[in-house]
């Protein structure tokens, strides 16, 4: 009698918790049922009213198995509480419902994404496969939003939402080092300098885009007043890409910002000597003072390079390029002379002067790159400008035998 009493009590317990057990299962299929069904009919016949209930009924009952131990670590919980929270998230966002936003709580990405990347761990495959096909899905959507954001110039939200998409791939364990890229310059954007120059550190140490991020993160530090940060994230690029040249002119930047002009010339000076007879480094130091807007010693390091290699196609090209657009710099400055202004003829005289440099790089690149119009089309004018006019002609039937 007391082995029956207690063989009882067992079965009475077993179907206990067997309910219990079912009843949480049956809250999960519930939000399953209410998500994919109801949501879907109503929302693909444009019920708005219902797809809503049918959405807030799926984070009730996914809610009530997600706070239970029986289901709370379910691969089909996880999965549906991903899903739901980020539908309701967007449906709230997209129609400006503050009730179902309010409804959510705070952080519901997280929430979701969370749900995703622990119910994506403990999956097995079938599992895992749904996870992934949802949560790439996800991506996209936040990806695009993003992109629509950039378009109507709400750059902080275009970054968050870019933010938003590396998260829903970290979910998954795929690092999206684009997006993450793309929300620094969104940030860089909104003048949110300082989030921009975090998130491209972020990108130079993950080894994205080579040494690029390396100088936008220096140069959103250093527009943030953050110098000690700038000079850091710039120096460990210049130990990685120690001849590039986006790097170089931010160090150069850097130190020109702080007032240091012998510090900028220092470091070009050292980046020659410990490569002397390297001509992209002296093209690149070129370019550099180009864009320093320092002319003749733009034009002395190109020629440093030619020295090097008279036939550098890149440098002849570079320094005719130069030679050209400073000469036209000059030219532009006597639109705002008097005609009998004395200053005009000196102007003048040294733009062609500067145009008759130009000439003998841009032929020597025109041998080796015979096609390139914009280079025949130029040297026609240079021609033009001095008064040769049968060189002029000669260029000009050129272009036109290119047509």
């Amino acid at each position: 009698m007391k082995n029956n009493l207690i063989k009882s009590t067992l079965i009475v317990g077993t179907l206990f918790v067997a309910n219990v057990s079912i009843s949480q299962k049956k809250n999960e299929t519930s939000a399953a049922v209410a998500f994919k069904n109801t949501y879907s009919s109503a929302i693909e016949n444009g019920n708005l009213p219902s797809a809503k209930k049918a959405l807030l009924d799926a984070k009730k009952y996914i809610d009530l198995a997600a706070d239970n131990d029986e289901t709370k670590n379910s691969p089909k919980t996880l999965l549906l509480k991903g899903n739901i929270y980020t539908t309701l998230f967007l449906l709230g966002n997209d129609s400006q419902d503050t009730s179902i936003l309010n409804a959510l709580g705070a952080n519901p990405m997280e929430s979701a994404i969370s749900s995703f990347k622990t119910g994506y761990n403990v999956s097995d495959k079938k599992y895992k496969d749904e996870i992934k096909e949802s949560v790439i899905e996800k991506h996209h959507t936040f990806e695009n939003s993003a992109i629509t954001s950039y378009n109507n110039t709400k750059y902080e939200e275009a970054a968050g939402l870019y933010l938003t998409s590396v998260k829903f791939y970290d979910a998954i364990n795929i690092i999206d080092t684009n997006s993450l890229y793309n929300s620094g310059l969104c940030y860089d954007k909104a003048n949110n300098h300082g989030d921009a120059a975090m998130t491209f550190e972020k990108v130079a140490k993950l080894g994205f885009k080579g040494a690029l991020p390396y100088a936008l993160a220096s140069g959103a530090y250093r527009r943030n007043k953050q110098f000690n940060e700038a000079k850091a994230i710039i120096a460990l690029g210049r130990i990685k890409f120690p001849q590039d040249k986006d790097i170089l002119l931010e160090a150069v930047n850097s130190c020109l910002e702080l007032n240091d002009a012998a510090g900028a010339e220092t470091l070009l000076s050292e980046a020659i000597s410990k490569d002397p007879k390297n001509k992209l480094l002296h093209l690149t130091i070129g370019s550099i003072y180009i864009d320093l807007k320092q002319n003749e010693k733009a034009e002395a390091a190109i020629n440093n390079a030619l020295a090097i290699d008279g036939e550098y196609e890149d440098a002849l090209y570079q320094l005719g390029a130069h030679l050209v657009t400073w000469a036209g710099l000059i030219i532009a400055q006597t639109n705002d002379l008097k005609y009998n202004d004395p200053k005009m003829k000196v102007l003048e005289k040294q733009a062609m002067e500067i145009y008759n440099r130009a000439i003998t790089p841009l032929e020597k690149y025109i041998v080796k790159v015979p096609n390139d119009k914009n280079v025949l089309t130029i040297l026609s004018q240079i021609y033009r400008s001095i008064g040769n006019m049968e060189k002029s002609n000669f260029y000009k039937e050129k272009v036109k035998a290119l047509k």
